[in-house]
C-alpha cells in the first residue's frame, strides 16, 4: 500500500510502523496524541509547515 495524503497518520503507522521515523524527523510528534486517529498527512505536514509531496516520497520510499 502506497502513503496519500487522505491518509491519517495512524493509517501512515499501521501500513509501516517505520514511518513514525519519518513523521518524528520531521517534528511531527503527532503520532502519539489523540488527533492521529484523524488527522490526515496533508493537514499535520501543514500544520507543521511541511510541503506534503516531499514528506510522500519519503514515506513510500520505506
Amino acid at each position: 500500500m502506497k502513503f496519500n495524503k487522505d491518509m491519517t497518520i495512524k493509517e501512515a503507522l499501521q501500513v509501516n510502523p517505520k514511518s513514525a521515523e519519518i513523521f518524528l524527523s520531521h517534528g511531527m510528534h503527532c503520532i502519539g496524541c489523540p488527533t492521529a486517529s484523524a488527522e490526515r498527512i496533508e493537514e499535520a505536514a501543514k500544520a507543521h509547515g511541511i510541503d506534503v509531496d516531499p514528506l510522500l516520497d519519503l514515506l513510500n520510499a520505506l
